[in-house]
Formats: C-alpha cells, structure tokens, sequence
C-alpha cells in the first residue's frame, strides 16, 4: 500500500543482533513498547511512548519482531508516515443516531421535559 510499509511477503527489514534507533509509537496490551521499522513491528520491552532508543533485535518473526533496549537513541528520530497517530474514522451513522448535545445528563430519560421553577400552564 505505502512504500514504506513492510510487506509480508518479502524479508523482514531487521536481523537478529543488528542494532538501530527507533522512536517507541504505542504501548502494546501487555505494556511492551511498539516501534516500526520499514512498518515493520517491533515489541520493546520497558519503554514507553514517545522514548526515543536504541536497540538491540533479539529475535524474527515473519510479521513481527522483538529487541531490547541497550539505550538512548544516538541521534534525534525523524518522523515517519508510519509514526503518526491514527485519526479517528468518521462514523456517519453513528453520528446521526447521536442526538446528545451536552443539555441533558446521560441518564436522563428522552421523554422527560427538563425540571423548572414555573408549573406549566395546563391544557384544557
């Protein structure tokens, strides 16, 4: 899709033992640091985001790989395409279901007309 995401069907873009300087983008559901490489994944553990490291492959996967942070980075990150934050996808229809405006606490019932100081005049 982009030219600089890795594809599965060709060699992962890191070697086990190679060394390199990544910034950690996200951390993973088990606190591991996530990193790119080429788009391809890297788990980091003990960093969190935003660190910019150094790090050491310890092992290859065929999607995805794993390192260990051996320091800070050696010089500043430049940014990626890959290491922007996701936006948001807009929902259409969830949009137009929502008619929440920020009036009427979520508990409220919709039917419910808002209290108020004066009684309404009664309809005959």
């Amino acid at each position: 899709m982009y030219g600089n995401q890795y594809q599965n069907n060709s060699a992962p873009p890191v070697r086990e033992g190679e060394e390199i300087d990544v910034r950690i983008e996200a951390v993973g559901e088990k606190g591991d640091g996530i990193a790119k490489k080429d788009g391809f994944v890297l788990f980091v553990p003990n960093t969190k985001a935003g660190d910019e490291v150094r790090i050491k492959i310890t092992r290859v996967l065929a999607k995805v790989g794993f390192a260990e942070k051996i320091g800070d980075a050696e010089k500043k990150i430049e940014a990626s395409r890959s290491s922007k934050p996701a936006e948001p996808e807009f929902d259409p229809q969830k949009e137009l279901d929502s008619e929440d405006f920020g009036d009427e606490p979520a508990d409220a019932d919709p039917g419910d007309e808002p209290d108020s100081d004066e009684e309404a005049p009664e309809k005959e």
